[in-house]
């Protein structure tokens, strides 16, 4: 009788006391979740910020999302065909790339497949990105929105962050009668430059959330079937 893949024994990668320790617990907790849903869905995460995180926790709320690196993931799922623990994980596992997330559910394939696809969350340009926006400050008062919005709905920056627009994002604002002036348009970024770091903080500093965050889907894995099925969902060409 051949032996069960379950009763294999895997070892992960040396490490500190700690490190193993959650190692093993991503380790234990992916088995288990193997067991007790039908479908395992990949999806990559390596721009996602935690309030995005935590809200794709609380929507899958009944079903269980898993992250960790990639190594790990790979091991826990089983990257050979000795050591996967069902028939067909070893090439699954192969699909997760830097920092990803399992989706473990028992929800069916379409559902899950409308919601990543309908899932988008608007986000701030990240340093190393192209700007989707022009972005210039307009001369007097410097407002919260820096001319995003008209000036009836919005209110000026406080005085107390002067210092930080003049010195460290190098903006050549001065006080005037207590309110943040500037004596001419600052233009910060033209659509379509790449941002670098203080442009970025700009743009966060002055609250445009140009960018939009999409769950980058790439495949899902069926427990029943021992089949897979790459989906690619919000994944450019060059990442297939």
């Amino acid at each position: 009788m051949p032996r069960s893949k379950r009763s294999k024994l895997v070892t992960l990668a040396q490490t500190d006391k700690k490190g193993r320790e959650n190692k093993d617990r991503i380790f234990d907790e992916i088995r288990e979740s193997l067991d007790t849903y039908r479908f395992v869905w990949i999806f990559y995460l390596d721009d996602v910020r935690t309030p995005v995180l935590q809200q794709i926790r609380q929507d899958w709320n009944g079903s269980k999302l898993i992250l960790g690196k990639k190594r790990v993931l790979e091991k826990s799922l089983g990257d050979t065909v000795e050591e996967e623990y069902k028939e067909n994980l070893s090439k699954f596992s192969k699909l997760i790339s830097g920092v990803s997330g399992l989706l473990f559910t028992n929800e069916d394939v379409d559902t899950v497949k409308q919601y990543f696809e309908a899932y988008s969350k608007a986000d701030y340009c990240r340093a190393g990105s192209k700007s989707p926006i022009d972005f210039t400050i307009p001369e007097g008062i410097v407002y919260s929105r820096g001319g995003e919005i008209p000036t009836e709905d919005d209110v000026p920056m406080s005085h107390s962050l002067e210092a930080t627009l003049r010195n460290k994002y190098k903006i050549p604002t001065k006080i005037q009668s207590g309110k943040i002036v500037l004596a001419e348009p600052y233009h910060v970024v033209a659509k379509g430059e790449t941002l670098d770091v203080r442009k970025a903080l700009i743009l966060k500093q002055f609250g445009v959330a140009a960018a939009e965050f999409k769950v980058r889907a790439k495949a899902y894995y069926d427990g029943e079937s021992s089949e897979f099925q790459v989906v690619n969902i919000n994944i450019e060409e060059d990442e297939e």
